[in-house]
């Protein structure tokens, strides 16, 4: 049976995860990432990498607390191997406070990062505005270090990249039997999904070194993620906002914001602003379905709309895809068996 020929559309964090997570799990197929933009010009090389999940109000709450312990436990084990320093991961320990103290003090996800606590009277004294806070320690992905390490991975499991900009998906129709669709806010236009909208974020990329612990505001708008070679402060959450270009007065108020979290940034070097659309919907779309053209049919398997939770869940919704491209396959081989009879 010749194998199954998959492609991948777009390489970003889920295209890549996902193609590798596919590499993987089914070496009976041959994979193709196909993008006209790769590291370090994708959406996901401007996010932090921080694994806080973002909430997704139309998925149980059971399915993403599934997709962020795969993803935890899955990034955990690379934390923990030799491949931790190429592929930028690491923990990182911090807090998230509260102006005010929020309905539910433990969130869905606190008994999968670690060391989850309310923080103490005297922890909180550095922040004097705040009522409340959670201490806890999680993982951060460096970005390009670790989309670079998944598609090393992937050329390692025998698996192709491609640059190339993809108008329909039926361009591929003929050489491919099988389209997994990552593409992000794209899918507003490769699959006419008018529930995905951007919504454009900016932050900061500043040496500050001697920063070693994350600080988030419980309202998600003002952070700082310490990296391995940069920190992180954020952020914006304009909806349907496409402008690419950083706004100067959005740096300055992004920058005085996180100055009054933490003073000791006022004398941050090397500040650099990045801005990207994050593709959000009210939930992922991860699902399979048959594009039709005629005669012709063209499984097409979706997995896009993580808007600001990607790192998150990324594990877990590659794993679900590459379940739904497995059945797919499975009805391939079934119809070249028959076609065969």
């Amino acid at each position: 049976m010749a194998k199954a020929k998959v492609a991948v559309v777009g390489a970003g964090l889920i295209g890549l995860s996902t193609a590798v997570c596919i590499s993987e799990s089914i070496p009976s197929c041959s994979v193709t990432v196909i993008a006209d933009k790769f590291t370090p010009n994708t959406t996901s090389d401007v996010a932090a990498g921080m694994l806080i999940p973002h909430i997704f109000p139309d998925t149980p709450v059971h399915q993403q607390k599934q997709w962020f312990r795969e993803t935890f436990d899955y990034l955990s084990g690379i934390c923990n191997s030799s491949q931790a320093s190429e592929a930028g991961i690491h923990l990182v320990s911090g807090w998230q406070i509260f102006k005010t103290i929020p309905e539910k003090k433990t969130p869905f996800w606190s008994d999968v990062v670690l060391g989850f606590r309310s923080m103490t009277e005297k922890e909180m004294k550095k922040f004097p505005q705040h009522k409340f806070g959670q201490a806890f320690t999680t993982l951060k992905c460096d970005c390009p270090p670790y989309l670079l390490w998944l598609e090393k991975r992937l050329k390692e499991n025998g698996g192709y990249v491609h640059v190339r900009k993809i108008e329909d998906l039926w361009e591929l129709h003929s050489d491919y039997d099988i389209i997994v669709n990552c593409s992000g806010i794209g899918s507003r236009k490769l699959m006419r999904d008018r529930e995905i909208h951007p919504i454009r974020g900016q932050v900061l990329k500043v040496h500050a070194p001697w920063i070693k612990h994350f600080i988030r505001d419980g309202d998600g708008l003002t952070y700082i993620y310490p990296g391995i070679h940069d920190v992180t402060l954020g952020g914006t959450r304009q909806k349907d906002n496409w402008n690419l270009s950083p706004d100067p007065s959005t740096s300055k108020g992004i920058f005085d914001r996180c100055c009054a979290l933490e003073p000791s940034l006022h004398t941050a070097q090397d500040v650099k602003a990045r801005v990207g659309l994050r593709p959000s919907r009210s939930s992922v779309r991860l699902q399979k379905e048959i594009l039709v053209r005629g005669s012709e049919k063209l499984p097409v398997v979706n997995n896009y709309g993580h808007g600001s939770g990607g790192f998150s869940v990324h594990q877990g919704t590659a794993k679900e895809a590459t379940r739904l491209i497995k059945e797919c396959i499975a009805v391939l081989e079934m119809s070249r068996c028959k076609a065969k009879l």
